[in-house]
């Protein structure tokens, strides 16, 4: 069960379509407890990403991630374009390299965008972030994939972990950046950077099993 890396070129277009179909409601997550642009910026970034994809039609994933990584933190403010063009180059990093994608290096993917994350941010679970939806989900993808299960059943399970990190943090108060400062106030609301982690990893998940079956 393994698909080549010119085939997952169709995963990056995927995830750049679902950022741009969630704008709205990533800036509408966003308003709650934050500044209320996060779809906004998201959208921008992934879609200038998509503009230098159009020119380049012979890339495989880990170009097109990497184009993605590059945009990412060339052009979007903030925390969230840093910590995203990290994540993508990690993933764009270990399957450079890479003809055929497994269940392994799919998993190496996953784990080296988590440690290029946590590289740069002291973000942990438990502090109302993406780190609530990307802890979780690779560890789970891993389990299963040392419990013998197949590629298809550990993405399904990892979509759920994801699932259910967005949920943990409504419950949450904010310790990092700007939602922080609302303290008690936070609580209640799920995460912005939570939300479009949710959404990235359930798209990476979807385009795979699309891909394989």
């Amino acid at each position: 069960m393994n698909f080549t890396n010119k085939e997952g070129i169709s995963l990056v277009n995927d995830l750049i379509k679902t950022i741009q179909e969630n704008r709205d409601y990533l800036s509408k997550v966003d308003g709650a407890i934050g500044d209320g642009d996060h779809g906004i910026n998201m959208s921008k970034g992934f879609t200038m990403a998509e503009e230098e994809l159009k020119k380049h039609s012979d890339y495989n994933m880990s170009e097109g991630l990497m184009v993605l990584s590059k945009m990412l933190m060339g052009k979007i403010g903030g925390s969230m374009g840093p910590l995203y063009g990290n994540l993508f180059r990690g993933m764009a990093t270990v399957s450079k390299d890479k003809d055929i994608i497994d269940s392994k290096v799919v998993g190496d993917m996953l784990e080296k965008a988590y440690s290029n994350i946590a590289s740069i941010s002291s973000a942990k679970p438990g502090d109302k972030t993406l780190m609530d939806v990307l802890d979780p989900a690779v560890k789970k993808y891993v389990h299963e994939i040392n419990m013998n299960k197949n590629m298809i059943e550990a993405l399904n399970s990892m979509a759920e972990s994801a699932d259910e990190g967005l949920e943990s943090t409504k419950d949450m108060v904010a310790k990092i950046g700007r939602a922080s400062r609302l303290g008690e106030r936070s609580r209640g609301f799920q995460d912005a950077g939570a939300t479009s982690c949710n959404l990235i990893l359930k798209s990476f998940a979807k385009s795979i099993i699309k891909i394989t079956s």
